[in-house]
Order: structure tokens, then C-alpha cells, then sequence
């Protein structure tokens, strides 16, 4: 190793320990010694034998792992792992290139889907490959920072949580290592979402059953990438390595690119959604950073939980819903119409110029009744 890659090495070492410093200890500091500094003690285990376990394999977004509706019986015990992925990611049509920081490898992370009452035991990877501590705030849960107090893990460590999803709705989950790597994570792409269902499955305001034949996932990222003095978006070797200057572009408040799953057009075109007409799709979308307004171009939403959680009376009929950021919120719509159906952030200049579109393929059958063209364009006379 020569010189210059000496000190590299030492640089990104000496950045992620200084960013940390004073928040959650050292680089080198152990999750245990964490979660004291912030405060947390747990106590024994509690013995959750007796309960039935599950153990989920993610798949990754826009798509949903595979659940029921409504629950089956009591509460249960079910099982996820998240692996941190610190990887490259190419995230428009020319190339711009960013050093991801990921759950699972993807942006946003995977759905997870449990059930009111059940306990939630997540287990987070932070494989020796990386060079950044990670940990999981989950929204869904209560205490510890949402289980960040208890999860801080450096590269070569794995750590497991376990919690109760008392709360019904979507909620997001991110990555929140203290001070400026918290939304410095984030934007790198380290947050997803997790459904809470009620036991009893999705309801209208009067409490009649809201059953879905589809679910996806949208998850609306901000990337901030920085330019040299041509214009020209700055790539890095590694995350570390563009933090100075990112956080400089952070600071503008004004991203480079917003985007839906990590990338324009990651949902689009021969990326699009599926649906067919008559079908009820549930979507699910969630925003850890900025607010989005989302709409559904030639549909509506049918049942929308604007914030995301079904103890509320969903608002319905509506053009366009509005979602916090920090928020997760869930839209129900059954499509009468086929054709392509643009989903966006109807912040147009966000939505065509920096990324933020998906489409919908909607097949099936025409209805004449619902729109029509009357008179095909002619001349005026």
C-alpha cells in the first residue's frame, strides 16, 4: 500500500470517529457501551417461548413480502434480519453516481409487515466490509430512541432487538448514529418503512373491511450530490470521502435529485407497476426527510391514511394527500380504467425535473362511460 492510500485509509478512519465523537463514542466503541451512554439499561430478557414464531424473508422494494391481512390467531413472534449495505449506487439516466448507505442493498429498505400486539425481533448486520457504525430508529416502536439506543453496531457486529408494535399504521424506520451522521445517513438511503396492520385488517371510517389484491412500496429519497466547478455531479471512492462536501450541499436545503426507490426512473417504463382494472392496489409510500404530495394522475384515492395510521378514519376521494416528512402514509385505490397511470409527487418541478414519478400498467378493458373522446382533434371551423 503506498503513501497516498495510507492516507485514505486514516482520513475516512479519522472522519467517522471525529463525526462520532461525543454522540456514541468512538468508532471503535462497543453497542453495549452506546446504549449506556444514551441511557438505556434493559433488563432479563422476557421468555417469549410459548408464543409462535415466524421468521420473514425481504424482498425488496417496490414489492411486499408475503402476509395476511387479517392476523391468524394471537400474537406472535416474528423474525427479521436487515443486512447494512455501504455500496454505489448510479441513480439517473447519466450516470450520477452516490455512496449508498442501505438496509438489505436498497433504497428505501424492505417493507416489513406484522400485526398489532405481535413482537417485532429484528436482527441488524453490520458486515466487516463497511466502514460505517450503523444503527435502526423504527418509528413503530417505543423507547430507546425507537431501538436506536440499543443497536448502534460497528462494522463485524450484529446486534438483535426485540419489540412490541403496539401502534397500527406505517412507520418509517432510518438509520440514527447521533449528531450529523443522522441526516447524513439518511440521505445516503438508509431508511424503509414497516406496516403495522390492525389485527382485524384494514377498515373504512364505519368500520366495513378494506381488503387490497396488490401492495407496493415507495419509498421518495433526496440525494445531494455535489458538482465540481464545471457543474459536473462529483463521484467518491467511498462514503466517507464525500461527506465534507455533501453536507455542504445538505446544508442548501435543495437537492440534487429526488427520487422514488433510489433512482429517476426506477419506476417507469418497462419498471412501471402492474395492476388490472378492477383490482384494489394498496400504496404504500414513506419520506424520512422532506414532505411530498403525492397524486395519482387519471385515479384517485379511494381510502387514504394521509400519516399513515389506521386507528384514524381514512379520508376518501381525494386528488392529492400530503405526507410529512418522517411520515409513512398508505393510499387505497381501485383502478376503472386501463392505461398508464402517472404516481407523483405533484411538487411537478420535484416530480419531472428531479426524479420524482413512478408510472402504474394498468390492464383490462376500456370503459367508454367513464371518459370518452367525443370529437377526435380537427380543424376549427
Amino acid at each position: 500500500m503506498d503513501g497516498q492510500e495510507d492516507f485514505t485509509v486514516s482520513r475516512r478512519a479519522l472522519l467517522a470517529g471525529a463525526a462520532l465523537a461525543g454522540v456514541f463514542g468512538t468508532v471503535l466503541a462497543s453497542a453495549p457501551a452506546a446504549a449506556e451512554d444514551a441511557g438505556v439499561t434493559t433488563g432479563p430478557v422476557p421468555d417469549l417461548s410459548a408464543l409462535p414464531h415466524e421468521k420473514i424473508d425481504l424482498v425488496a422494494p417496490p414489492f411486499v413480502h408475503a402476509h395476511d391481512q387479517v392476523a391468524k390467531g394471537g400474537p406472535r413472534v416474528v423474525e427479521f434480519t436487515l443486512t447494512i449495505e455501504e455500496k454505489p449506487l448510479v441513480i439517473d439516466e447519466y450516470g450520477t453516481e452516490v455512496q449508498a448507505m442501505t438496509f438489505n442493498g436498497s433504497v428505501p429498505g424492505p417493507m416489513m409487515v406484522v400485526h398489532q400486539d405481535d413482537y417485532v425481533e429484528l436482527t441488524l448486520v453490520n458486515p466487516a466490509t463497511n466502514m460505517m457504525p450503523h444503527n435502526i430508529d423504527l418509528h413503530s416502536a417505543t423507547g430507546a430512541m425507537g431501538g436506536g439506543g440499543l443497536t448502534l453496531v460497528n462494522p463485524g457486529e450484529q446486534v438483535r432487538l426485540r419489540f412490541r408494535a403496539t401502534r397500527a399504521g406505517v412507520f418509517v424506520y432510518h438509520c440514527s448514529p447521533g449528531g450529523p451522521m443522522v441526516p447524513w445517513h439518511v440521505v445516503c438511503g438508509m431508511s424503509g418503512a414497516m406496516m403495522v396492520l390492525p389485527r382485524d385488517g384494514l377498515r373504512d371510517g364505519d368500520g366495513r373491511p378494506l381488503p387490497y389484491d396488490r401492495v407496493y412500496y415507495v419509498g421518495e429519497q433526496d440525494f445531494y450530490v455535489p458538482r465540481d466547478t464545471d457543474g459536473n455531479c462529483v463521484s467518491y471512492e467511498s462514503a466517507g470521502d464525500g461527506y465534507a462536501d455533501m453536507l455542504a450541499v445538505m446544508k442548501t436545503l435543495t437537492p440534487t435529485h429526488n427520487v422514488f426507490n433510489g433512482a429517476a426512473g426506477a419506476l417507469t417504463g418497462e419498471n412501471a407497476l402492474r395492476a388490472r382494472v378492477g383490482e384494489t392496489v394498496l400504496l404504500l409510500h414513506s419520506v424520512a426527510t422532506r414532505d411530498t404530495r403525492l397524486h395519482l394522475t387519471g385515479g384517485h384515492g379511494d381510502y387514504v391514511w394521509a400519516t399513515g395510521k389506521f386507528r384514524n378514519r381514512p379520508e376518501v376521494d381525494l386528488e392529492t394527500w400530503f405526507i410529512p416528512g418522517g411520515a409513512a402514509g398508505a393510499a387505497l385505490y381501485t383502478f376503472r380504467q386501463p392505461g398508464v397511470y402517472g404516481y407523483l409527487n405533484h411538487n411537478l418541478i420535484e416530480a419531472v425535473e428531479l426524479g420524482a414519478t413512478a408510472h402504474i400498467q394498468v390492464d383490462g378493458e376500456w370503459d367508454d362511460d367513464l371518459m370518452t373522446q367525443v370529437q377526435p382533434p380537427t380543424p376549427i371551423g
